[in-house]
Parts: C-alpha cells; structure tokens; sequence
C-alpha cells in the first residue's frame, strides 16, 4: 500500500467515527427530550412521593461452646425497644424518652446508659471514675469541641444545648441527654434504628404496645439476645457484648460495623469477634413522600458467625467453682479459731484460683477464679454491676491468668532441673539441714525448725526442705535458674488467647527494670525457694507442671480447641500443637525430678495426708510462701497424674490460706472431678456420681473439720 492509499483509508476511519458519534448522540438526545419533555410529570412524581434506605440486616452472632458442645454463650429469642427515625417525631423527642426510662425503671428493666457523667446527692454534675476514654470523647472536637479541662457541668450545659434539653429535673435532664447522646454516638438514622434496650420482657413490651400512640417512633422487635447458660461459671473468660466504644469506633466502622453494632468487649468475645461476629446483609426499604413504608427488598442475605468450641470442661469448672468457694470459706473459719494477729492462719483467705491442663496439648480443661460474679445480672442491673466495681476483691479480675503471687516451694523443682542438668548437684548429692540456712546477714529458716538432717535431691522435695534448696540455689546462680524457669514457661507468656499477665522472674534484670535494688547472692538464695520478687501466674504453674509431665517440651497452652459453622456441622479451623520451647535437661534428670514429686505425695512427703492413699498416682509439689507479718502464708499445689503416663497437669492457689489442708482439698477435688466424675449436684454440694446430697454434705463438714499439720 503506498503513502495515498494510507491516507484515503485514514481519513475513511475518520469518518466513520465522526457519523457513529453524532448517531449517539442523537439516540441520548431524542431519550432526554423524551424524559424531560414528554414523561418529566411522571418520574418527578415518583421521585417525589418515594425514596429508597439502606438497611443493614444484623447477622446471628455465633455461639461459644465447651469441649462436650454444651452452650456458654448462646444466642436466645427476646424483645428490643428500637427508635425508628421514620416516625419519631422531633418536638416530642425528649418527652418519649424521658417516659419510656421512667416505665424501665419502674420495672427494673435496663436501658443503654453510656453517658459518662452522673447526678451526685447535691444534685450536681461529676464525671464517673475510671471512665476517661469516654469522657475524652465527650469533649473532643469530633463531639462537643470542648477543652481538656472542661468540667462535668460544662459538658452538660453544652449537651443540654445541643439536644435541646431545658425544664427537667438534673436527674431526668441527665438521663434524656444520656440517650441523645447515645443516640448521635451511634448513628441514629431512618436506615440504623437506635436500641434503647435490650432483652426486656414481653410484659413492659406490652404497656408499650398499649400505649404507642403517646411514644412515637418507639418499637418492640423480636431479637437475638446474648445469653449466657450458667453466668457464674467462667464469666472472666467468656467476657461481654456490648455497644462499639468510642475509641475503637473508627476502626469497627473501616471494617464495615454499623456504628450501633454489637461486639465483644472482653474475653473470648472479644478475642474472637471476627469468627463470631458473622456478615451483615442488606435490604432496601422503600418510604413514601410522607415517610411511611412502602415495600422492602432483601439485596443481601446476613451470614451467621462461626460458633468457637473451648477446650473447657464444664463439670470439671464447676467443681473446681464449687471447690474454691468450699475451701476458701474453710480456711477463713480455721484461722478464725486458731489464728492470731501476727499469723491469721488463714482468717484473711478471701480469695483462690485454679488452673487444669491436658498435657499432651497443654488445652485448658478448666480456669477458676473465687471470688466471682454472674455475668447475666451484671448486664441487666447496674446497682449490682456497680457493686462489682467498687467490691475490694475484685470479683471481675481473672485471677486464674491474671492474677500472680509468690510460688513458694512449687518453685523447687524447676531449680533442682536446673541444678542437676548444670552439674551442680547430682541426684544424690546429700546436705544438712539443721533448721536454719545462714549466709552472711541473712539467716533463712527451714518450715522444720528442727531440722530435716541429711537428705538427698528426692528427700528434699518430698519434704521440701528450704536448707536443702537454699545450698542448691546458692550454688546453681540465678543466670542459669532463669534459664530453665522461662523454658518451664514461668516469668513468661504461655500463649493463652485471651490475654495473661507474664509475672515476675525474680533476677537481675527484673530488680533493674522495677528500679530497686541491686541483685545480690542472698536475693538468689531467696528465690531458690520460691521468695524473693517471684510472683507468678496459677496459669503459669499450671504450664510449668505440664511441661515437666511432658518430658520437658512445653506446648503452645491454648483455650480454644476449634472453630465451626453455625450449624456446627463443619470445621473452620483446629488450634494447632505448638511447640514453644524445649527445656534442655536429660530424661534421667527430669525422671530424678518427677520422682521427688511423687515422693511428695507418699509416706513422709507433703501431701501425703491427701494422697498418699489416692486411687491414681499423683505426683506434686506443695509450696507456702510467706507474704508478711500479720498476713497468712499463701498456700500452692501444683501435680500431674498418673505418674506414669500423664494426662493432666494442676495448679492450686489459696492466697494467704494458712494451711495447705485446703489447696490440697481443691486439688483433690479436681482429680476426683477428672478421674471419677465427681459432679455439684442441684444444691451446689460437690458429690460422687453415686452419692447422695445429703451424705456429701456430711462428708465435707468432717473433711473441713480436722485440717492437717501445715505442709511446705
């Protein structure tokens, strides 16, 4: 082709797509004329007398189950009273609200209250204690724009503005702008409905019913409502659902939550929102001219969260719930008739924990915490809520993962490891206990004031001598003590999902990081036995027994054991078995180690008054650290059993118990749970499968009765 026939083919193209456009444009043109000009009437008539909303349709939050599949949080039918912007009438805004809180409050019913100030008796404004995130977010620019320093009263009197607000009482003023406020916080809108309260009952939807015609824009709904089987069993763990805080509104709201979503705000609700929180679906609603409801159209069906099955034994939980409370109230009355002012012998034991895993995954069979509380009135009563807050011991604290305190002798068999693999000792290097251990200034005395004699490594953890230990520590270092402490999984995170406290591993580095004073050989000595700045976990005990019953290779420990669908017919996800670490030390020197505490519990040894005759071989170690004049000894077990193939691994806290006759009753408690299925019965007695209520309670009076002479 040469140079012109290339341009006539060119300019042809040219052409041709000059006459295609102006043919388009003429099609578009003759449509506009044609819906302006010819049927404008018509679709500015539709577009008049109708409009289209969004709407989000809430998915079924998922449920959390225990090992066996029984429910620990389920999902259950109730009655919601919602606002529905569509029809609430805006001049009689604050009137509806001020009589629908006054009919909740006659019934004592609940009603979403986030508004972080209250009324005092002078019938003034203050911000609540402990609420400084909210309230931050009260003044902030994003809200009311105030300054830092702005008082309670400023906050109000600017709210009262904004809402409008004036002629009330300082009480009803409060509580109106209370669910304004909560009302703006979360979005309110013809396509987000405002939940005034949840899970109320079908009488107060009733009264509403009757008199909807003075409560405009107010409606009871069928919902879904939170609900938890057995409120008291684990509630530190489960957690809560609740409303969307306000300092983590902007990162639910990228992830697609409506701002008046639901969400887990502690616990295993928390941890696992996003398997259980599910997909949200969609519907359009049309609205007439007027507001009123046209027709809805579903565009996208919600999906179900994912149900996270735990690795909790339910009946094991109880037991060990019904245990502590047993023997905590044991240990108080024991020191009440034996106790005096420099040693209460247990009558200040106001608190205990307990932590049961399976060893071969090191899966939490059970986590107990006493004192404890029911996490279903707490989210329907706020005077009780209110109570738990200011109660002194501290009922919401998860003392099982969360709360340390000094180990005492339960530390001494992760020092013999330490010792015997570093070449400090070997198993049947002998010393002298003559009751007391001097070094320097410090004199430390052995709980045998008269002394144990001479004692090999198994003599001196069955009867856990602290000479025995204190010669040993002295001699190991604290360097190489922690070494094999942290691989037990002490002074460190064992990996539970929802959240632990590491503790504290008495060292060098710990004292300079905590700015006290300089490490020295006699603070080793100290923490050979367990003393010193050690504060550990019950979980971390529990870990650390595990891992010697496991041969020395500590797992990954972990709650939950899988997660499903909804229907639970499909598995989503198993928790693997992780290895964390190895601890390092010969077969021989942990068989050395795992027969002094079995020793322990045989003729001679601690625990020998609980198990020397016990059904199933049980090895342990018992442990009383001392917390101060004036105070009870904390009394710890920690054991696995069988000796000889380990199935799970224990640990037992009493703070300030006074005798370990109660740690050991807790613990024997759990075996007999584990091993015999021992069960609470309807009464809240802890009894064999075959025995009935009344001969248990007569069984437990005369266990509690005559307390064994205090173990070490």
């Amino acid at each position: 082709m040469d140079e012109e026939e290339k341009k006539s083919v060119s300019k042809g193209r040219v052409a041709f797509l000059v006459i295609f456009m102006v043919a388009v444009g003429l099609v578009f043109g003759a449509r506009l004329t044609r819906w302006q000009l010819l049927e404008g009437d018509k679709w500015l008539q539709t577009a008049n007398s109708s409009s289209d909303d969004k709407v989000t349709m809430e998915a079924a939050r998922g449920e959390i189950i225990d090992t066996k599949g029984n429910g620990l949080a389920v999902n259950q039918t109730g009655y919601a009273i919602t606002f529905n912007a569509a029809t609430m009438t805006t001049k009689t805004k604050n009137a509806t609200i001020l009589k629908l809180i006054k009919l909740l409050n006659s019934r004592n019913e609940k009603w979403e209250d986030e508004l972080p100030i209250t009324v005092n008796s002078q019938g003034k404004y203050e911000f609540i204690s402990g609420r400084d995130k909210d309230i931050a977010y009260l003044k902030s620019k994003g809200f009311l724009g105030l300054q830092t320093y702005a008082t309670a009263e400023q906050c109000m009197d600017a709210l009262i503005e904004k809402y409008d607000c004036k002629g009330y009482s300082p009480q009803d003023t409060r509580n109106i702008v209370s669910v304004r406020y909560n009302m703006t916080k979360t979005g309110f809108s013809i396509s987000t409905p405002y939940i005034f309260a949840e899970d109320v009952s079908q009488d107060t939807v009733a009264i509403i019913s009757e008199n909807s015609s003075e409560l405009p824009g107010v409606e009871a709904k069928v919902t879904t409502i939170r609900k938890y089987p057995d409120g008291s069993l684990m509630p530190q763990i489960l957690g809560t659902v609740g409303a969307i805080s306000a300092d983590e509104l902007d990162s639910y709201l990228k992830k697609g939550y409506a701002m008046n979503a639901r969400v887990g705000t502690s616990g295993v609700e928390k941890v696992f929102e996003n398997w259980l929180c599910g997909k949200a679906g969609e519907k359009t609603v049309e609205l007439d001219a007027n507001g009123n409801f046209v027709s809805e159209t579903v565009t996208k069906q919600p999906i179900a969260g994912n149900t996270v099955q735990l690795s909790i034994d339910s009946n094991l939980q109880k037991v060990i719930n019904a245990s502590l409370a047993k023997n905590v109230k044991g240990a108080q009355e024991y020191g009440k008739k034996h106790g005096t002012a420099e040693n209460p012998m247990g009558a200040d034991c106001t608190e205990g924990a307990a932590v049961v895993l399976r060893v071969k995954d090191f899966a939490v069979l059970a986590a107990s915490t006493y004192p404890s509380y029911d996490q279903n009135k707490a989210a329907s009563d706020s005077k009780y809520m209110t109570q738990l807050l200011n109660d002194k011991t501290r009922p919401l604290l998860n003392r099982a993962f969360n709360g340390v305190f000094t180990p005492g002798s339960s530390f001494k068999p992760s020092v013999a490891l330490a010792a015997l693999q570093e070449g400090t000792i070997t198993n049947s290097t002998v010393f002298d206990c003559t009751g007391v251990y001097i070094f320097s200034d410090l004199h430390l005395h052995c709980w045998k004031l008269s002394g144990h004699g001479h004692l090999s490594l198994e003599g001196a953890l069955a009867k856990s001598c602290n000479v025995y230990f204190c010669n040993v520590g002295y001699r190991t270092g604290i360097t190489a003590m922690n070494l094999y402490a942290k691989r037990l999984g002490l002074g460190v995170a064992t990996g539970v999902e929802v959240g632990e406290s590491q503790g504290t591993l008495a060292g060098p580095e710990e004292r300079r990081a905590a700015g006290g004073t300089a490490w020295n050989a006699g603070d080793t000595v100290q923490a050979s036995i367990g003393q010193s700045d050690n504060q550990l976990t019950p979980l971390q005990l529990a870990t650390y027994c595990a891992t010697i019953a496991n041969n020395g290779v500590r797992l990954k420990t972990h709650i939950v054991e899988k997660i499903l669908d909804y229907s639970r017919t499909k598995t989503v996800y198993t928790t693997p078995v992780t290895k964390v670490a190895e601890l390092g030390v010969s077969q021989q020197n942990l068989n050395y180690v795992k027969a002094g505490m079995r020793a322990c519990t045989q003729p001679g040894g601690t625990a020998a008054g609980t198990f020397a005759n016990y059904g199933i071989a049980v090895a342990g170690k018992t442990g009383t650290a001392e917390t101060g004049t004036g105070h009870s000894d904390n009394e710890v077990f920690i054991g696995f059993a069988p000796y000889d193939n380990p199935e799970i691994a224990i640990a037992v806290i009493l703070p300030h118990g006074g005798t370990s006759t109660y740690s050991l009753g807790v613990a024997k408690d759990i075996f007999d749970a584990y091993f015999y299925g021992k069960t609470v019965d309807a009464n809240g007695n802890i009894v064999m499968p075959s025995q009935q209520t009344s001969s248990a309670a007569s069984s437990a009076s005369s266990e509690a009765a005559s307390p064994a002479s205090a173990n070490r």
